[in-house]
């Protein structure tokens, strides 16, 4: 992807934002103060005293995915309103929900930065990050049962099914952590239902509400799917790789808290020289040293557990955007330059 497509994805993402962002800000203001107060810190509202910060809160991928996957299907609604502000509060709902997630993961990972910031459970405690995430959950559901679009009850329950999906990846998640022969296909199960489940819903809600055939909610379903699991491959690259000054954490940030991430775990299996060098300096209990997560991260480029990631993303966004191009050319043009956006992302 050039620099001047990834400057035009930027300027897609800035614009959905603004259909979708006053609906979760109204939404947000509705939960008692104190969770509006902790919850607007963690989406970059506003600094831990309440005063404005001027942060974005991210990319907001998944709200950009379900609005633009609307837009592309011109479904006919029988309300009368148009696609894209018809899924609004599906957009909302999943942004919540990804929001609720990492309020938790970042308790469970004892992470101290996100966003180049304190994480929200090192500002205000365990108990109240914790609270946060509950709250954001509840209101997720309460926005998409709340809507009057005549799909709200089954886009509820697909809502409700991908948090199971998505908690069952995070039990997952931490199980690894106990565990020295974490294979392959335990970790791409994981993360397609950590991360795939949740952009998968994204664009199925999006088909959903903005009037789609089941088919076609079906089909922007896999793609979003296909696209999370690219996603969080690449994610576990830039948690070795990645530059802290553009992903706002550490760096080798994965190695540091010897997470099994996807590299990781095809560097560890990899039945190679450095696997076995590996496997000697990953599961020792002594805190690594800097040198040490320099030599951890090479051993896993090594055992070629960065080149297998990368591929594997590549042939999945390819494969994403063959889905596309079945879909239907033209109205998914904004969702491709998305899901590129997405599978070259280098922060």
């Amino acid at each position: 992807m050039t620099a001047a497509t990834r400057n035009d994805a930027g300027d897609l993402l800035t614009a959905v934002r603004r259909r979708w962002e006053p609906a979760l800000l109204r939404a947000v203001n509705t939960l008692p103060n104190a969770m509006q107060h902790v919850a607007g810190y963690h989406l970059g509202w506003w600094d831990e005293d309440g005063a404005p910060a001027g942060a974005t809160g991210g990319k907001a991928i998944r709200p950009a995915l379900t609005l633009l996957t609307a837009a592309s299907i011109e479904g006919r609604i029988d309300s009368g309103a148009d696609p894209v502000t018809a899924a609004v509060p599906a957009a909302v709902a999943v942004e919540l929900v990804h929001n609720f997630s990492l309020l938790h993961d970042d308790v469970m990972d004892n992470d101290l930065t996100r966003r180049h910031r304190p994480t929200t459970w090192a500002v205000f405690g365990v108990g109240p990050a914790i609270l946060a995430g509950d709250a954001l959950l509840s209101l997720a559901m309460d926005v998409l049962a709340a809507s009057d679009h005549p799909a709200s009850a089954p886009a509820v329950r697909m809502l409700s099914s991908t948090v199971q999906a998505l908690v069952d990846g995070q039990i997952a998640d931490l199980a690894f952590e106990r565990r020295t022969d974490v294979t392959l296909t335990e970790c791409l199960r994981m993360a397609e239902a950590k991360t795939g489940a949740l952009l998968g819903c994204a664009c199925a809600l999006g088909a959903l509400l903005g009037g789609g055939s089941e088919l076609q909610v079906q089909e922007m379903g896999r793609f979003g799917c296909q696209l999370g699991l690219a996603f969080q491959l690449i994610d576990d690259l830039l948690g070795i790789w990645g530059d802290p000054e553009t992903t706002g954490k550490p760096v080798r940030n994965d190695l540091r808290c010897r997470k099994k991430s996807l590299p990781v775990v095809a560097a560890l299996t990899s039945e190679t020289a450095a696997a076995a060098k590996l496997r000697t300096l990953y599961f020792d209990d002594a805190v690594l040293s800097e040198d040490e997560l320099a030599r951890a991260a090479d051993l896993v480029e090594e055992a070629g557990g960065r080149a297998w990631c990368q591929q594997r993303a590549d042939s999945l966004l390819a494969g994403a955007l063959q889905r596309l191009d079945r879909i239907g050319e033209g109205a998914t043009r904004d969702l491709r330059a998305i899901a590129e956006l997405i599978g070259r992302r280098d922060h």
